[in-house]
């Protein structure tokens, strides 16, 4: 397919896409700001506009207007923050109704960086000894590594904020990679780094002598009763990490639905990825995770770890054109 399809209506389509993206993604929009894109298909032919199929960016308990019908998909990361909707744990009370369509590859690990000036050997001797702690995280409050953040810490018998109430502090962020956490590092400034997105910071803060923590066995154990999946990345794999290292998994970017979407609709999303794949932007932060082409959105990988359903029309699709589900 070409670039863009023929027709002066899909010029103003891209022009409306342009403005949406530039609006956006102004830096100075907070994350609970207006920076999500909703993209809707329908008819707009007549004095009202109608909706055939709506697609959304958005935080993980956006979960619930897809389960009521307000949009027909969502993308989220990680992949599992979309198991505890399923299961409903942690952030959702009951089950939803949801499956995956397809598995956007994103490779990635969430870690625990301490300091060893710091003293901490675990996460329980912060509470314990109620130490006050700098902490290094994300400044959205919504955003899903804060979420995950608060699901340790509740296994230990404390939060953020409670850290912040016996003298402790929060460095914060927009990015995993920000200037302001890099320069922290590299004065020294943190005790304790909590994130993914490790290609952007793990290797300055392993060369200023941070080691990743990790959690105890019951601790992995009750985290992926939730959907949170226990992984280790071996020796080496970043500059600097000198041993193994058994942490969480925080991989995948699924785009899912509701179970009873309509087969045809699933088919043709995942057509549409097909077909378009070359002019989608593919996460390649890691080389030894590179795009494998559209199979692995429909498969079990290390970029694309899957503990919810296919929808069986996307699971058609996959297998009609020869890839395994």
């Amino acid at each position: 397919m070409e670039y863009l399809p023929k027709g002066a209506n899909f010029i103003r389509a891209k022009f409306l896409w342009e403005i949406g993206l530039h609006i956006a993604g102004n830096p100075l929009t907070p994350y609970t700001g207006n920076r999500d894109i909703c993209v809707s298909v329908g008819s707009g032919s007549g004095d009202k506009y109608k909706p055939w199929l709506r697609m959304s960016c958005g935080s993980p308990i956006l979960a619930h207007a897809v389960a009521r019908g307000e949009l027909e998909a969502a993308i989220v990361n990680p992949s599992a923050m979309l198991t505890q909707a399923v299961r409903g744990k942690g952030l959702f009370s009951k089950p939803l109704p949801l499956c995956i369509v397809a598995n956007y590859p994103s490779w990635d690990r969430f870690v625990f960086a301490v300091s060893p000036r710091s003293g901490i050997r675990s996460l329980a001797d912060i509470k314990e000894k109620r130490m006050p702690v700098r902490i290094s995280t994300r400044e959205d409050p919504t955003h899903s590594t804060r979420d995950l953040i608060g699901q340790v810490l509740e296994l230990y018998g404390y939060s953020l904020k409670d850290v912040e109430g016996w003298g402790g502090s929060l460095q914060l962020n927009g990015g995993p990679g920000d200037k302001r956490r890099l320069n922290a590092i590299a004065e020294g400034s943190v005790d304790i780094i909590m994130d993914e997105g490790l290609a952007l910071w793990l290797e300055p803060a392993l060369a200023a002598g941070h080691k990743p923590l990790t959690l105890e066995p019951e601790t992995f154990a009750k985290l992926g009763e939730m959907g949170w999946r226990r992984v280790v990345m071996p020796k080496g794999l970043y500059k600097g990490q000198e041993a193994d290292h058994a942490c969480l998994d925080y991989s995948a970017w699924p785009l899912y639905a509701r179970t009873d979407l309509p087969d045809e609709d699933a088919y043709k999303i995942v057509d549409a990825i097909h077909a378009r794949q070359k002019e989608i932007v593919w996460e390649n932060f890691n080389t030894w995770a590179p795009y494998q082409g559209i199979g692995a959105l429909g498969e079990e990988t290390e970029a694309t770890p899957r503990d919810v359903p296919l929808h069986p029309g996307a699971a058609r699709w996959f297998r009609e054109h020869g890839f395994k589900v």
